[in-house]
């Protein structure tokens, strides 16, 4: 009996011992399911960052994973986001080639009027941003409607249109003022920053054509104007939605004028505005022989000039990869590199025309020059073409530059002391037409409302190099129009040149009450810095 007993007990241990394990095994189950739906495990370190990021990092209405519309509301929210930093990053870019700027014109001026340059250039953009902001935007844009790659809001709905020939066709926007009511959202923010840029581009163009002789009070009137309704009213034919961009819905020319990030709206109305300025303003005292021969007048300081021009070339970068208006647009490696190679070829074009050809000397001066005309050339068709082609299109540039300079200085008589007139004016024109040449049809599907990608006349459509002529030839006629009403209203109420005592002394102290190089006195016959 006692034996049963032992053997009864052992065996009431035994199952106890299997029981309670495989029990505590099914309750610790769910608890497990439950706690790894709602706190997952800590994440580890991820120096390559391969596994940061996943579901539980959306937002959901309620506690567990995400729903498939939650999921698929991030992702676009997510694309949005990547396309607004994109394009502010790109705009910030833009903005420092100011910079650039004010370093190349400065350089390529002479030191006794270094503080008046440098002041255009810092003053250009404020004056510029103010009326654009006011009015200039909503011009360009206030009709263009949704602006897909930041988000679809269609808040700028409103273009003044005329109708001819039973078509539509838009002259300017009406919405957008102040940035106020439907203009009060983050996209069309983004849009006005990186647009703003843009102008000011343009609006600085001028300053280095006229540079040496400008009256402050006439460029100061000039920096409200050039955004508010010379730069504006071209690019909402183009960019905004106007009639020039029509061209391919209306009248069956390709997809319209093709500009992609601003040959023609942004450097050829800076250049024809720098023409049409500096003819009116005459040469400056001593360009000209009384035959009519040219005399060089030499810049003050070449490395200045070459460091600026290196700020340009990298704010290109922001310029035209840019104006994608989207980092998921992988097209930007066609548009960056297409935009690196042509200012190479630029550069190299330009420098042995001149050693060769010209002047017998690699002059720095067009270095500068040519790296500028081809990143110019190449600003409206590099995302339409191949990089051959984009290296084509340089080397056409880096030649006409100087071809252009000489030209304008000996044939035109019209003093230019930075070439901007060739570098914006001449490559801006030849850029646009390069794309009616050039667009091999492997980019822009449905651009300006067109089926297709656009093509030019060398991959078989003649019509899209049609439009082009015509959006160039539009350009010289409208902004060499206003500008030329504008600088004479300007002449006649302030006056626009300084007077010869004024320039011959130097700007600076008699325009800007200060010297560009303290401590220096300036001889005026050599116009060489001697110390104090």
């Amino acid at each position: 009996m006692l034996r049963k007993l032992c053997w009864l007990f052992v065996l009431g241990v035994v199952i106890v011992g299997v029981a309670v394990p495989v029990a505590a095994q099914e309750q610790e189950v769910a608890p497990t399911i439950e706690v790894a739906a709602a706190a997952p495990a800590a994440r580890q370190a991820d120096p390559s960052g391969a596994n940061t990021g996943a579901i539980t990092d959306v937002p959901a209405a309620e506690a567990g994973s995400p729903t498939i519309q939650e999921l698929g509301s991030a992702v676009g929210h997510n694309k949005v986001a990547i396309n607004m930093m994109w394009t502010l990053i790109t705009g910030f870019l833009v903005m420092f080639m100011q910079a650039g700027f004010a370093m190349v014109e400065t350089g390529f001026t002479r030191a006794k009027n270094a503080a008046h340059t440098m002041a255009m250039n810092m003053m250009i953009y404020p004056l510029g941003m103010l009326g654009f902001y006011i009015c200039g935007f909503a011009f360009m844009f206030g009709g263009v409607g949704a602006l897909a790659s930041l988000g679809g809001y269609a808040g700028l709905d409103h273009e003044l249109t005329i109708s001819l020939f039973g078509k539509e066709f838009g002259l300017l926007g009406m919405k957008g003022f102040f940035l106020s009511g439907g203009g009060y959202d983050v996209a069309i923010f983004t849009m006005f920053l990186f647009q703003m840029v843009f102008m000011d581009t343009t609006a600085t163009i001028p300053t280095g054509a006229m540079a040496e002789r400008w009256k402050y009070l006439s460029f100061f009137i000039y920096g409200l104007l050039v955004g508010t309704v010379i730069y504006p009213i071209y690019g909402n034919w183009v960019w905004g939605g106007g009639w020039l961009s029509a061209m391919g819905r209306n009248f069956g020319l390709g997809h319209g004028h093709v500009d992609f990030a601003g040959s023609s709206v942004v450097h050829m109305t800076g250049g024809v505005i720098g023409l049409v300025g500096a003819w009116l303003l005459g040469p400056r005292h001593g360009k000209y022989n009384k035959d009519g021969t040219p005399n060089p007048i030499l810049g003050h300081n070449i490395p200045m000039a070459v460091i600026g021009t290196f700020i340009l070339a990298f704010g290109w970068f922001g310029f035209n990869p840019g104006s994608t208006l989207a980092g998921t647009d992988l097209r930007i490696a066609v548009v960056a590199t297409n935009t690196m190679l042509a200012s190479a070829t630029g550069a190299v074009a330009a420098t042995l025309w001149v050693w060769l050809i010209r002047f017998k000397k690699p002059d720095p001066s067009m270095m500068c020059n040519g790296m500028l005309a081809g990143l110019v050339a190449i600003t409206a068709p590099c995302a339409f073409v191949n990089s051959v082609s984009a290296c084509i299109i340089g080397l056409v540039a880096g030649v006409l530059v100087v071809e252009g300079f000489l030209f304008i200085e000996r044939k035109l008589k019209i003093d230019d002391p930075v070439g901007a007139i060739a570098v914006h004016g001449m490559n801006g024109a030849w850029g646009c037409l390069a794309l009616g040449l050039f667009a091999d049809g492997t980019y822009g599907d449905g651009w300006n409302g067109v089926a297709g990608t656009v093509k030019g006349l060398f991959y078989g459509d003649a019509s899209q190099f049609l439009a082009q002529c015509i959006g160039v030839i539009a350009n010289v006629v409208y902004v060499g129009l206003i500008s030329l009403i504008i600088f004479k209203v300007i002449d006649m109420v302030v006056g626009n040149r300084v007077d010869e005592e004024t320039e011959v002394d130097g700007l600076d102290i008699p325009e800007m009450g200060v010297p560009g190089f303290s401590g220096v006195l300036l001889d005026k016959a050599s116009e060489t810095p001697t110390s104090n």
